[in-house]
């Protein structure tokens, strides 16, 4: 039987998935709330899942050589469109998009704890709103703002402002059982194939834009856990899946204080 492997339909997600058809993988498309799910219910064997999950589920995933959806500074496709500037946003409707899983989370954290500030509801886009949350090619679509609303908030780069840290959104794994029957993590290899990829990318990239390597490029990309600070932006997505925001301030200040930066 063929590996069944979620595929998130966003452009930054793409090079995952250069070579897995080659190789004989079925991709089913997802959103990234929908990813979980399916693993469970077992229509799916691996994918990108949010990190918001992963922890949640981990007694029945493996993961898959740290490779995630990361970013470390900015996302430039996840973004809060708001009436108000962001300080201002008490009990104010909040719109979100059901396809996020781990960018709502990470808003709920930055709205409560960096700002301080208990929003009225959190509502679907269908509903009135003060302010409301994109991701994948809908923010990217809209990275220049949403008519309106007059203020745009990139969440890694609120997050990076806050902490000085990258962030993960998601993180490849293959549930367990999978892992056991095909041997140790079966997408592994075209995800290898797919970094180089990117790499090669990246560097053509560097070319065109005369950007040289110590300059980073905004933006998602496809990492391993090595790409974005040996493992750094996982501690922080670990803290925040544990949905504590007080667990989440002391990962911060522990992290801070072993790297070397000042504490909070």
């Amino acid at each position: 039987m063929a590996l069944r492997v979620g595929r998130i339909p966003y452009l930054h997600a793409e090079p995952f998935y250069f070579d897995m058809e080659r190789r004989g993988i079925v991709l089913y498309e997802m959103v990234p709330s929908a990813l979980a799910a399916a693993v469970i219910d077992g229509e799916i064997d691996a994918g990108p899942v949010p990190v918001v999950d992963c922890f949640r589920l981990a007694d029945s995933l493996q993961p898959v050589a740290g490779f995630c959806v990361a970013t470390t500074q900015k996302t430039g496709s996840i973004f809060l469109y708001s009436t108000k500037p962001i300080s201002e946003l008490h009990n104010a409707r909040i719109g979100v998009t059901d396809e996020a899983s781990t960018a709502a989370r990470l808003l709920d954290v930055l709205l409560r704890v960096q700002h301080q500030i208990q929003p009225a509801a959190y509502v679907s886009l269908q509903d009135a709103y003060d302010a409301f949350l994109l991701i994948g090619n809908d923010g990217l679509r809209r990275r220049g703002g949403a008519r309106g609303f007059a203020y745009t908030y990139d969440l890694g780069a609120e997050w990076h402002a806050w902490t000085g840290l990258p962030f993960v959104f998601s993180r490849w794994v293959v549930r367990q059982d999978v892992d056991r029957t095909r041997g140790r993590s079966p997408v592994r290899e075209p995800l290898l194939e797919a970094a180089h990829d990117c790499r090669e990318i990246e560097r053509i990239l560097r070319q065109r834009l005369d950007r040289p390597a110590n300059v980073a490029l905004d933006g998602l990309g496809c990492f391993s856990e090595e790409s974005v600070g040996h493992g750094l932006a996982m501690r922080y997505a670990v803290a925040l899946a544990e949905l504590d925001e007080h667990d989440l301030l002391r990962g911060v200040r522990r992290t801070r204080y072993r790297e070397g930066h000042s504490k909070m």
